[in-house]
């Protein structure tokens, strides 16, 4: 027995060793690819800014140490890290030539979160590279799966880099309603991974940006000086970037000097950093427009001719093309229409032109085929401009609303959720260590609940109690004020004047109308048949006194039982004898009032419409209001006590005869509970 014991504890050592030396090769070969990882992230981050500040220094070390590096990962990171350093020196050339290697590299690899980061670096530099040139429907292609690709790798951080390169092709797109959520999430992910305030510069200039596209100066104006803020903290592309937006914004306006003030900083900043030549060429290409717009056409032929072979070389259809819409202008400048037609037949716009190009081109050839004669042409031209108009003004609405609408994303908050997993373990902990009180404030909660209860219960009854002392107050005040004083006089001097046996019927109707209104006023509620019995037999009194023009109509909809239907009493007569005594007693032809019921979804509604002018508050004859005021605070405290409530409305109508009317309208919800 004893022997067994130790062979077991023989074999479970022969099994851990079996484990470990394995597992110790594993580590050693491990612990050298993360050294060499962990001295690449070393060398980036101390060396990052070196990318624009001398990126031929910086490609020559990341090739040095590329040919040092044994582990293939981190060789096509630093080949990535050369690669972006093209960008900033304008070789296209060279770039594409680097992408193919590292995206050959990348397609042969089995996936890590490495590997993930690898592929966002080159998606991002090839949309960059497809942007420079114009292609920009397969630049904002590459952004996006630069974003799909870095969520599933490590560096979260330089996610806000990617999304503003997203948000400012979304934008040339003519999208800005989605360029704004991508900054906005750019934000939030600066936010959420507390990144430091100049991180958010790009992102203020590009909103900045789109604001200018929908030429909504005021909110430019507001983002460009958040960006501004730090200026001096900027690097020469920022500030590059930052300058021309300024200068593009005082160029809309019609500012062209101040814009032009813009455009020279930047060409003096780029002296100082002459692998900015994309920036320097851009910037000639705005100072020429801008003297264009003054009639200075020596200096616009001298900026043509600076930053033209430039962009030839580069193919950029967009440069391009507002290239020869410069020259087209300049030729009608110098009424050689010959040139410009000549012009016109040689430059053709491509899908990737922005609209803006398109814009400014459509104003010169307007200016062009008006001072040829052809009005056609240029109204057609006109209207397009003005289409085109009506479409940012239309994007500034949506962008407006996306402003508000799209701040906080799900993909953002995971992505926070990410970077604070590893807090959740503490977290956990502490939710442990504070069970026990967690449990005592439940318990003083559910003493507080408790308390809450009663009191509400108490208070409750109080109110209870206070309804039904109002109620009983509306139903005696609604016994003094319901029988026009007015009405019943002038019957009585009738029937005494008259003392006729055929018209004693119409006093029978006047005791029957006094002895009906005051079993109503004791009542809360009656059945739509009981009211219209009422409404009918104050109606046959006031035919006499309105004469034959007086026409009332009650329609009650088939699908509505009156005797199944109830309502407050006193609902529609109130209405009604407001409609007879303010409204069509003075009213010279045709009196109508109708009296309507029909169902809608979830209940009835009840209508009673007049011709006699509409409702004025200001009129002298619009009574006390007593009536409807007892009415509306009867039905305040009814819908207290019932989820679904009695809706009242009363306006004033446009009736098919072109009169105009007052409609009284009752909306009384099925279930309604007239139980106090």
């Amino acid at each position: 027995m004893q022997v067994g014991k130790e062979n077991r504890v023989l074999i479970l050592i022969l099994l851990c060793l079996a484990v470990a030396l394995p597992g110790a090769c594993t580590y050693k070969g491990g612990s050298g690819r993360v050294s060499e990882m962990q001295e690449f992230d070393s060398f980036f981050s101390t060396h990052s800014d070196s990318v624009v500040m001398a990126p031929r220094w910086m490609k020559a070390q990341a090739l040095q140490r590329m040919e040092r590096t044994k582990d293939s990962m981190v060789r096509y990171n630093y080949l990535a890290v050369a690669l972006k350093t093209c960008l900033a020196t304008s070789d296209f050339d060279s770039a594409q030539l680097l992408l193919r290697q590292v995206e050959a590299f990348a397609g042969r690899q089995p996936f890590s979160h490495r590997l993930a980061d690898l592929q966002s670096e080159c998606f991002n530099i090839k949309g960059n590279v497809y942007s420079r040139k114009g292609y920009i429907d397969s630049a904002a292609v590459c952004f996006k799966e630069a974003y799909e690709a870095r969520l599933k790798g490590t560096k979260f951080e330089v996610i806000p880099d990617i999304l503003i390169n997203l948000a400012d092709a979304t934008n040339h797109l003519g999208r800005p309603d989605m360029g704004a959520f991508w900054y906005r999430k750019a934000l939030l992910m600066c936010d959420s991974l507390k990144m430091p305030y100049r991180k958010k510069i790009s992102i203020y200039y590009g909103l900045s940006q789109g604001y200018l596209a929908l030429r909504d100066y005021e909110q430019c104006d507001y983002y460009s000086e958040l960006a501004g803020k730090n200026y001096a903290d900027m690097f020469p592309d920022e500030k590059h970037f930052y300058l021309n937006n300024r200068g593009n914004s005082y160029y809309y306006r019609g500012d062209y000097s101040t814009a032009i003030g813009y455009f020279r900083k930047v060409v003096e900043l780029v002296k100082d950093y002459p692998d900015m030549s994309w920036a320097l060429n851009l910037s000639y290409l705005n100072l020429s427009d801008c003297f264009l717009q003054l009639n200075k056409t020596d200096s616009v032929v001298k900026y043509l001719e600076l930053c033209q072979p430039f962009f030839e070389e580069l193919g950029s259809t967009t440069a391009l093309y507002y290239i020869d819409t410069q020259k087209i202008e300049l030729a009608l400048q110098c009424k050689d229409f010959a040139e410009a037609r000549r012009l016109l037949a040689m430059s053709k716009a491509s899908p990737e032109i922005d609209a803006d190009m398109i814009h400014i081109r459509n104003k010169y050839l307007q200016q062009f085929y008006e001072e040829t004669g052809n009005y056609r042409q240029a109204y057609d031209y006109l209207k397009e401009n003005k289409r085109l108009d009506d479409s940012i003004r239309n994007e500034r609405i949506r962008m407006r609303t996306a402003d508000l609408t799209l701040r906080y994303q799900q993909d953002s908050t995971l992505m926070a959720h990410k970077v604070l997993f590893q807090k959740q373990e503490n977290e956990m902990l502490i939710l442990r260590q504070t069970r026990l009180v967690t449990l005592a404030v439940a318990v003083i909660a559910l003493l507080i609940a408790a308390f809450l209860f009663l009191y509400n219960r108490k208070k409750r009854d109080l109110l209870l109690a206070q309804n039904r002392r109002t109620v009983s107050t509306l139903r005696l005040e609604n016994i003094r004020n319901r029988l026009s004083p007015h009405f019943i006089f002038n019957v009585l001097n009738q029937e005494v004047v008259n003392r006729k046996e055929e018209e004693k019927q119409e006093l029978v109707s006047l005791v029957k109308l006094m002895r009906r209104n005051l079993e109503l006023a004791e009542q809360l509620c009656v059945t739509l048949a009981e009211e219209l019995d009422f409404v009918k037999t104050y109606i046959d009194l006031e035919r006499r006194s309105l004469g034959a023009t007086f026409h009332p109509v009650i329609e009650i909809a088939g699908d509505v039982l009156p005797e199944q239907v109830w309502l407050p009493s006193m609902m529609i007569q109130i209405p009604v004898e407001n409609s007879v005594k303010h409204a069509l007693r003075g009213k010279e032809g045709e009196r109508n009032l109708w009296i309507a019921a029909d169902r809608r979804e979830g209940g009835v509604c009840i209508r009673i419409t007049d011709n006699g002018g509409g409702y004025h508050p200001e009129s002298r004859n619009r009574g006390t209001g007593t009536g409807m005021k007892v009415i509306m605070q009867t039905i305040q405290i009814l819908n207290m006590k019932n989820q679904a409530a009695i809706d009242i409305s009363v306006h004033n109508v446009t009736l098919p005869s072109g009169e105009t009317g007052c409609e009284v309208t009752f909306l009384l919800p099925d279930k309604y509970d007239y139980r106090i």
